[in-house]
Order: C-alpha cells, then structure tokens, then sequence
C-alpha cells in the first residue's frame, strides 16, 4: 500500500500544473472523475503512469444506473469507460474491474456515501490510489489513511456550439433533429422566426450539442442541472436557460435556449407616478404577467434590482434561476427543494421582498397564497393573455373571499412594455346588472389602477365562481348614475354630442367632440374652473371619439342586466321595434326584435339562455348587429 497522499491541481488543458509525472502502480477512480473524464486526459496527456486502472464494479452500476434513468451523466461516464478501455490497448496498461456489484439500495443511496464507500474499501484492500474530485471522499480516504490523489478539477471557459448560434438580437434558438435551426430575433412582441443554417441538424450533432451543455454545467460556477428528468433536462447555463429534450418522451432530440436580449432598469419602463409609488410603498401581493416572451421576467429582474438597490433584503423563488441578479439577492431554486422548505426558509430569513417567477402549476399558486397569508411581501410571474386571466388562474385554486388579500395588484406586460395594471378590493353589493336587493353578496371588484374604472366582478353563482366584465354604467351606484345623467344634460348646452363617465363619486370624465374642447375648457382653464364648482365635483374633459351609439358595422352597444330567472340586454332608443342578430363571437346564437323599451330579454333556464350564459362566464365576446 503506497504511504504517499498527492495533490494535484488540473489545469485549463487538463494537466496537472506540476512538471513532474505522478508515477503510480496502481488506481482506483471514483465517479466524480470518471464522469469528468479527468483520467483519460491525464493518461493521454502523460501527467499520469500507471500500470493497472482497477475500476470499481460500483462505478459502473451507478452510471448504468444513471443512463437507464436517460440521464446525460451516466451516458459521459460510459463513454469515459470506453475511452479507458482503448487507452490501455494503446498505452500497455491494465484494466481491470473489481469489487462487488452495489444492491439496488446501496445505488438508491449512493448520494449518501455508499458508493463512495464501496470504492474506498477497494484502493484500500489492494494497496491502490484512490483518484477523487470529490473533497469529502478525499478527506474521508487520509482519515482513514488509504493513499489518495485529489484533483481539483479547473477548466477555462470555452466558446460552446450553442453560442455560435446567437448573436446580439437573438432571443432565443430552437434546434430538432431533422430540421434546419431557427431562431427568434428581435425584441419581445416584435420577432422574426428565421433560419439561421441552410443545412439541418441529425441525431449525433443535436447529442454533441447536449453533451457539451451537461458537461459544461457541471463545472462552472454559474450554471446548474436544475431539473433532470428521464425524457428532459433543463439547465441554466450563465445567461443561457436551455431545455433539452429526448426521446421517448418527446418524437425527437430537441434543444431550445432562450436568452434575454436586454437588460431593463425600473426606471426604463416609464411607469405612473402613481404605480411607482404602490411598488415603492406597498409592494405586496403584486401579479406580473403576460404572454409568452412578453418580458414579465424581464420586469421582475428589474423590480428585484431596484428593491435591492433600495438597500432591501430581496430573495428569489425560481425554477430554473434565470434572472441576472446582484450578488447581495439569494436565488432560491423550488426544483432543488419543495414548498415546504421554502416557505420556512422565507418565513425565517425575513426578507423584504420576494419575486417568485414562473408560477406554472397548482402548488406554486397554493405556495404564493400561503405565503401571501403569512405576510410576506411578494411579486409573481404568471402566463397570462390578457390581466383578468391572471387573477382568474386562483379561482378556484383560493377562496374566492381570500384572493384581494393575496393579490392587490395586476402588472400586464405586453411587448415589453407596461399595459395595464389591476388592483383588487372586496365589497358586498348586488353585482352589476343584477336589480333585486335579496341578491346582494360577496363580490370581488377589479378596478383599473390609474382611472379606478371598475371593469370585471367577480362572485359566486349557485356553485360556480363567475368573472363578469363591466359594461357602461352597470357598476355604477344609483346616485352616480343620476349624476352622469345631470351632468350629460348640462354639457348639451355647449354640444350636440355627449357622453359621461362618472368614475367616482368626486371625480368624472366628460367626452365631447374636439373642437368643442377649448370652449368648454375656456382661457386658462376659468371656464372648466366655475363649472366644477357649481356642480361641486372634479371634471376631466376628453374628445369624443365615437359620437354615435350605433357602430359602422351595426353593432350597438347595451348594458346586460341579470335576474334571478332572465339575462336581459338593455339597448339603445334608436333601436327599439328593431330586428337584431346576437352573436357568440362570429357564430350567430339567435335573432330577435327589440321591444318597445329597447330591452332583449331571454330566459336563463332553456337552452338559448344556458348557451349565453356559458359565453358569457367563459368571457365570449357576445355582440348584438342591427338587421340592416
């Protein structure tokens, strides 16, 4: 058994550093460096000579183990094995495998040391040196005083495959089996899909490709495997999140990387004074979201910035960890732990804020609610196409009643730029359109932030929770809408054409065609001044855009009013004794004659009346066209 323990360090070509050769009779790898194929670099390099390599029967079980599983670690340990085994016909040394094949528990638990045990039991037995990257099995083998060379494993950083498909407007790449290589260039929402190579990928370059991905992850510092699984692997490679897809999960190899094309400061995106003020002072319970590629993670990166700049304790929930953070925020990664120990570790970290990006499946919004509940300020990414769709992925998952205190506001990206934003408040009130008093019941009322223009109600309908959008003046208080009415009467003195939107109770909009505008407003704004103060309330003036109720096409617009047993649609004078066709989207659902009052009204219970009110609930777009 040889006395010495060796050190050595290997450099950017793989060599020791040390210009002496390591002259040893006999060694044992482990896995760490059979799966960094340090030996056959050492060996082809002469660094190392040895006159026997004894591999450990438990090596091989543990990467067979991991390639049955379609796992790229276990395929690079075989093919090391294989390049051992044509190394020694051309070098004269001997391979030899060794040691007893590991139970199926002793492979289950191989993270627990058994393996690595296994290994150390052989080198001591036949007088071997252990050859180890791992620094416990190093430090277990002197211990115990089995000869050990430890290699601490540094490589250079090295231009990938993958990178030669990028360039600076490249969002992102898709490579498959069989096909040419695309990629989408531009900004987010304003992309080209292009072919970046006119000859296509086969099966052994999209492998290559995914090999040197794996590999490179399990050495650099900035990237990590954070998913593996036996059909897929998603890894952060630096900038880089890729998703490697194999067969039989999916039809073919593929590979797709996304890359962000831009860095963002909060302060590019140019938002309200109001809404920096909520995000500086009440940033709890906000929703960030958007379509795909919209840049919802791009505007979280942001805000987590300028949460950290503001001297906060900010922490990340991600999966995978694909923001590009200051060192001072912690990036937790869920797919390395479970909700569970991420909400301790937040409950007792105490951070200031949190962004928790990419909620995808159920357990993430139970995690977001519940940490919400605790009081953790928090900031969530979620696909949606368009901001009501956002709250509407907790209906169901949360209490109806629970879900203003978990979500306060809705950040709508849409390409890459901030659209609309939401906020939420809960209230008991008959929801709009409906008339008797005995209806009044919970409702979540959805306003939009800047204007506090009510648009969507949410509330419970026998058992199902319904999200209604508000139209015209259907959200308005009896005393708001009389005072639309008296201030519409008021302004007809100084235009033919009117309209008002009352949008609080000292607050309205008045709409008039433009070049009535500066007369109603008067110089330097005196005349607006005293209408304000004889009507005591605060009046914005705006151009009337459409001056006629009745729309090119012959769609006109109504107000829908709900009974307990009809939908009843409330339409304009002009069109009363009128036929009219009612549409689900393009699909006609049936035609009818306005009545004397201007009112449409179908009963709830036959199949007409269950038809609409599945569009309606599912948010259809139901348009009402004059018959011409």
């Amino acid at each position: 058994m040889a006395k010495n323990n060796l050190k050595n360090t290997v450099g950017n070509d793989g060599n020791t550093g040390n210009k002496n050769k390591d002259i040893v009779e006999i060694i044992v790898p482990d896995t760490s460096v059979i799966i960094e194929k340090i030996i056959s670099t050492k060996l082809k390099n002469k660094n190392i000579i040895v006159q026997k390599v004894v591999i450990h029967e438990a090596v091989v079980a543990e990467l067979e183990h991991q390639a049955n599983q379609d796992k790229a670690i276990g395929f690079l340990g075989i093919d090391e094995i294989e390049k051992l085994k044509q190394l020694s016909a051309e070098m004269g040394f001997e391979l030899e495998f060794s040691g007893k094949r590991p139970s199926a528990v002793e492979i289950k638990y191989a993270t627990l040391g058994e393996i690595d045990a296994l290994i150390r039991e052989l080198a001591y037995e036949i007088g071997a040196t252990l050859i180890t990257a791992d620094k416990i099995q190093a430090k277990v083998a002197k211990a115990k005083g089995i000869s050990c060379m430890f290699v601490e494993f540094v490589k250079a950083r090295k231009t990938l495959k993958i990178e030669g498909f990028f360039d600076e407007t490249t969002m992102s790449v898709h490579l498959r089996e069989g096909i040419k290589p695309y990629a989408k260039k531009g900004m987010p929402g304003k992309w080209d899909f292009v072919c970046i190579r006119e000859s296509k990928l086969n099966t052994d370059e999209i492998k290559d490709i995914a090999t040197e991905i794996i590999e490179e992850a399990g050495i650099r510092r900035d990237s990590f495997i954070e998913i593996e699984r036996p059909g897929s692997t998603i890894v952060q490679l630096g900038f880089y999140r890729i998703v490697i897809l194999r067969t039989p999960f999916s039809d073919g190899h593929e590979i797709t990387v996304v890359k962000p094309v831009k860095m963002l400061e909060l302060a590019d995106y140019k938002l309200s004074e109001k809404l920096s003020k909520r995000i500086k002072e009440q940033a709890e319970g906000i929703l960030i979201a958007g379509s795909p590629g919209m840049g919802k993670s791009t505007f979280a990166q942001a805000l987590a910035k300028f949460y950290a700049e503001q001297g906060k304790i900010v922490k990340t929930i991600e999966a995978p960890r694909d923001m590009v953070l200051p060192e001072s925020v912690t990036q937790l990664a869920i797919s390395h732990g479970d909700a569970q120990e991420v909400h301790d570790i937040l409950l007792l970290s105490r951070p200031d804020n949190t962004m928790f990006d990419e909620m995808r499946n159920t357990a993430d919004f139970l995690l977001f609610a519940d940490l919400r509940l605790a009081g953790i300020g928090l900031a969530g990414v979620v696909h949606a196409t368009n901001p009501i769709d956002a709250i509407q992925r907790f209906v169901g998952r949360i209490e109806l009643g629970v879900i203003p205190q978990v979500i306060d506001t809705v950040i709508f990206i849409k390409n890459g730029e901030v659209e609309k934003v939401l906020n939420l408040e809960m209230t008991v009130k008959v929801p709009a359109g409906m008339t008797e008093a005995d209806l009044a019941r919970p409702v979540v009322v959805v306003n939009d932030f800047e204007t506090n223009k009510q648009e969507f109600e949410l509330y419970s309908y026998g058992e199902e929770t319904v999200v209604i959008p508000v139209k015209g003046d259907a959200g308005k208080t009896p005393s708001q809408k009389l005072a639309a009415k008296s201030i519409k009467d008021y302004f007809s003195q100084f235009s033919e054409h009117v309209e008002v939107e009352v949008i609080s109770d000292n607050k309205c909009a008045v709409y008039v065609p433009e070049k009535e505008i500066s007369k109603i407003i008067g110089k330097q704004g005196k005349r607006i001044g005293e209408i304000e103060s004889e009507l005591g309330i605060s009046i914005d003036v705006q151009e009337l855009k459409h001056e006629n109720m009745v729309k090119k096409d012959g769609e006109i617009k109504y107000d829908m009013q709900f009974t307990k047993s009809s939908i009843m649609f409330k339409l304009p004078t002009k069109s009363q004794n009128k036929d009219c066709n009612i549409y689900i989207d393009d699909d006609l659902l049936l035609s009818a004659k306005v009545g004397k009052s201007g009112v449409i009204k179908i009963k709830k219970n036959n199949r007409i009346g269950k038809i609409l009110f599945m569009a309606l609930k599912k948010r259809e777009n139901v348009r009402i066209l004059l018959v011409k």
